[in-house]
Order: structure tokens, then sequence, then C-alpha cells
């Protein structure tokens, strides 16, 4: 009997997927699951073969979006959580969306026309105000300011941007992501900023520590994700829920529906709960 084919969707300069990737394909291995990671980009990959694809680690597709939704939008294999949630998560300005239902940081949408005066309104409201792609990864082109007129914001990426309140607990409390697979909160990664940052990403000297799962911020990672469902009229099948510490609460930060690395090298664990979920869809499908 042949085993299903399942493959794991990643960039060209990690064709070896998200770090300790190789504990992911072992798990679906263990489960009669045949894996391999894929670059999504490369022509003579047989996306056909496929029973089921899993974007884990397209980690260039902010830079490249007209390739990467003409890719995903022709696949010819079952995609996990599907291309439309994909078009809507790639859009930072869906936390205003969320907003309506779950706690999250304020969030604003800022388009070229609109800049100068939303920029003047944020440092008015806020003091002190990020600045960040709407469509963007790895705290690539943030600028925390405190004037709408900063000259590094003269140099931003292209926009459209999105700003939000600068969440100085990020500082001390950190950041924590919350890992909810097939509809369950199964554990936590707590990330703090490098010495005058507050971006918590490694590249800019952050740090990633396995965390026990805490049952309030794991409250608030469902609450986000069926508040999501509820906007996209589908069952979701991964989430991360990104939550900082705002307004004596934990508030949505980020929600990554795309392509959220799993930590494997922090979370190993990790591996076999995506295992499981990837079997059930299988099984589903």
């Amino acid at each position: 009997m042949r085993a299903p084919q399942v493959l794991l969707a990643t960039l060209a300069l990690r064709p070896a997927g998200e770090p300790d990737g190789h504990l992911l394909v072992d798990a679906l291995a263990a489960r009669g699951v045949a894996a391999r990671w894929a670059v999504w980009d490369d022509d003579a990959v047989d996306w056909a073969g496929a029973d089921l694809v899993a974007v884990r680690s397209t980690w260039d597709y902010h830079r490249r979006l007209e390739e990467f939704w003409s890719w995903v939008r022709g696949l010819p294999a079952p995609l996990l959580n599907g291309a439309e949630t994909f078009a809507w998560n790639a859009d930072k300005s869906y936390l205003v969306e969320l907003a309506g239902s779950v706690p999250t940081v304020p969030t604003r949408r800022l388009d070229e026309a609109g800049l100068v005066e939303g920029l003047r309104r944020a440092v008015a409201e806020h003091a002190t105000a990020v600045v960040k792609p709407a469509t963007g990864a790895g705290g690539v082109g943030v600028c925390v300011v405190d004037r709408w007129d900063d000259d590094r914001l003269a140099g931003m990426v292209g926009g459209p941007w999105v700003v939000q309140p600068l969440v100085e607990s990020v500082r001390t409390r950190g950041e924590s992501s919350v890992f909810v697979l097939d509809g369950v909160a199964v554990s936590q990664v707590d990330k703090h900023p490098g010495h005058g940052e507050v971006r918590v990403h490694e590249t800019h000297g952050g740090r990633s520590q396995v965390a026990a799962l805490d049952p309030v911020r794991a409250d608030r990672a469902l609450e986000a994700v069926r508040a999501a469902e509820a906007l996209l009229e589908r069952r979701l099948d991964y989430a991360r829920v990104d939550l900082l510490w705002w307004d004596e609460r934990w508030c949505v930060s980020e929600l990554e529906l795309i392509e959220p690395g799993l930590y494997l090298d922090v979370l190993p664990g990790n591996a076999d709960a995506f295992a499981d979920l990837v079997v059930r869809a299988l099984a589903g499908r």
C-alpha cells in the first residue's frame, strides 16, 4: 500500500526547511507518512503527486507576493489552511478586523496618501510608535519613532504599512507565542529582545525559550483563532498566536497562518503535534 505523500514547502535558501526540520520528517515517517522538504518555486517538484502540501518555511514570500500567490492558487494538491487564508493573513491589517472580537495591539493601516497624517496621529496618541510593513517578516523594515518626521522614515521599505504603539512590556515580559494545532493550544515559546531592541527575532539579538503553556495565554490564543475562523468562514488547521502584555492583559500582536516557524530547535515536541495534525488532515480528505 502506498504511503501518503506530503510536501513541506520551504525557500531555496533553506532547502532542508526550518531549523531542525528533519524532526518533522521523522515524526511523519513514524506515522507512516512519506514527507520531504520541497522548494516552493522549484519547477522540478511534482506538486501534483502530493496528497497534501504544508507551507512551512517559505520565508521569502513577502518579497515575491505575486509569484507566491500564483503558486499557491495553482497548487494541484490540497493545502493546509488554504490559499484564501493566506491572502487574508499576509496583510497585518487583519489585526484591525480581529480587534472587533479579541483584544489586539491597537493597529492602523497606512498607505502613501495618508502616511504623514497617520504618523502625526500615531505619535500624538502613543508618544512612541512602531511602523512596519503591512506585509513583511523577520522584523525587517520596523521603525520605532517618537516624531512623525524622523529621518529614518524617509528610507522606509515600500508600503502599505501598519502603525502601532510601542508595547514597552516587550522589554520586560517579552512576547509569547502559542501554537494552536487542529484547534488545540499545544505549546508556548517566550521570546525576549536583545539589549536596546524591541524586536525578538534572533537575527536582531533576541532569544527564545520553551515555557509551560499558560492557561490565560492559551485561552487568548484560542479566542484569536476562533475569531479568525469566523471571519474566514473556515476551520484553521494551524496557527501561531503572538501575544504582548498591553493595557493590563495579553493582546494579540500577530496571528501567523501562513508559514510560522515551529521552533523545533526549542520545542522538538511540536514535530509530533504537527505530524498528528497532518495525519488527521490526510484522513479527512
